[in-house]
């Protein structure tokens, strides 16, 4: 019972950090979470490589997508 009770508090916090990293970042004004260089992106959204920046945000080489 009570290893059922860390396994789900583990979970709840690993989620949790997890959204509240996604929440900060979004405030922050970054357009492709994920991405190095996503404050620097001009594009209007997110579109595949890079973690969804496809290459707009200008700062990525062919290798690196």
């Amino acid at each position: 019972m009570i290893d059922d009770i860390i396994a789900a508090v583990a979970i709840v916090l690993i989620v949790g950090g997890a959204i509240a990293y996604i929440v900060k970042a979004k405030k922050s004004g970054q357009k492709c979470i994920g991405c190095p260089d996503s404050k620097t992106c001009s594009s209007g959204g997110c579109s595949g490589k890079c973690s969804g920046c496809g290459g707009a945000c200008g700062g990525h080489t062919d290798k690196e997508n």
